[in-house]
């Protein structure tokens, strides 16, 4: 029930002071625990790999209050680990209902991110309904809020180093995906920084997550490039097909994903919008079953390796990362820094 993106941030994120997440609860990210994973709709996640960082949800994000408060208590945060800037938009459950009303004919996560999104946006004059409301107008949530300028600049002063964590992928760009099967907001880096508030000028270092097999949604969710089924991906990854199809549930809905083949045209277009640095490269056993025990990068099966190799040849940039499983051991990092 992975897909392993929240994992390639767990496994970096305590080498970073600050972790900062935008976006809203339609994406769920997993990371690797014990006696059960750790599910992040609000939090970076990093929360529980980085202890010590402080963690901030920008102006550009979107939240549902109930659900964030739940998250907030299942990880225990206080008002001096967590911020929130006062001008993240507030879910109503009235979102919730009206995009479950009107999405079914894409996929959507029904989660109102979108909806209240809008309502941000149309309500400038007051009349929006219901009317809308910001992160500063919430009782629960004053005492995290505070100024995201203010503890970006303070982080930038200090030379700390800063995570900033994006949502969904690529493809499912407002602007950029194929329309009309997209969410609600720009989904590349710079719609991330935009969100987030941070000048591109400040960007060291960019990884983009790739999956060896890409998926939508299940249902009417849009275009998949060659669309193959879960009996063709068990055969050739040697993994049972019961436990690909526990996998590749979706975190926020529990719905059963779709699959395709690796589309080559869709890394060198989301490499030309993301200008990545680097690479991680999750999803490498479902190429073979036997890269699962693979804990250096020669230990990957010979096909594998060549698959990494065109990898960086297509996208220009090293792969630096990359998930073998979903597991304590499950990334292999090939950083030079």
């Amino acid at each position: 029930m992975e897909a392993r993106k929240g994992n390639i941030v767990g496994h970096i994120a305590p080498e970073y002071s600050l972790l900062v997440r935008v976006g809203g609860p339609n994406a769920g990210h997993k990371v690797y625990a014990e006696p059960q994973a750790e599910a992040y709709f609000h939090l970076p996640s990093g929360t529980e790999r980085a202890p010590k960082a402080q963690l901030l949800l920008g102006a550009g994000a979107v939240i549902y209050p109930p659900k964030l408060l739940q998250e907030i208590a299942t990880h225990q945060l206080d008002s001096e680990r967590l911020s929130i800037d006062p001008n993240a938009m507030i879910i109503e459950d009235a979102d919730i209902e009206h995009e479950r009303a009107m999405l079914n004919s894409i996929s959507s996560t029904a989660q109102g991110v979108g909806a209240a999104t809008s309502r941000k946006i149309m309500g400038r004059g007051g009349k929006a309904i219901p009317a809308v409301r910001l992160a500063a107008a919430i009782p629960e949530l004053k005492p995290f809020i505070r100024e995201s300028q203010a503890i970006l600049e303070r982080a930038f002063v200090r030379g700390e180093h800063v995570l900033l964590e994006g949502t969904q992928g690529t493809s499912l760009s407002l602007h950029h995906g194929k329309y009309p099967w997209v969410t609600s907001r720009d989904t590349t880096v710079a719609g991330c920084l935009a969100d987030a508030g941070i000048a591109s000028t400040r960007v060291r270092r960019v990884i983009m997550v790739c999956r060896t097999y890409p998926i939508r949604v299940g249902g009417p969710s849009g275009h998949i490039e060659l669309e193959i089924g879960y009996e063709e991906l068990a055969a050739r990854s040697g993994i049972n097909i019961d436990e690909l199809k526990k996998i590749e549930k979706t975190t926020t809905t529990n719905k059963q994903r779709r699959l395709g083949e690796f589309d080559w045209e869709q890394l060198r277009r989301s490499t030309l919008l993301n200008g990545p640095t680097d690479m991680a490269l999750t999803f490498v056993d479902y190429l073979d079953i036997a890269n699962r025990n693979a804990y250096r990068f020669d230990q990957l099966k010979l096909d594998t390796l060549r698959f990494v190799e065109e990898v960086e040849r297509v996208s220009g940039v090293p792969v630096s990362l990359i998930s073998t499983n979903f597991s304590w051991r499950n990334v292999i990092d090939r950083r030079s820094w």
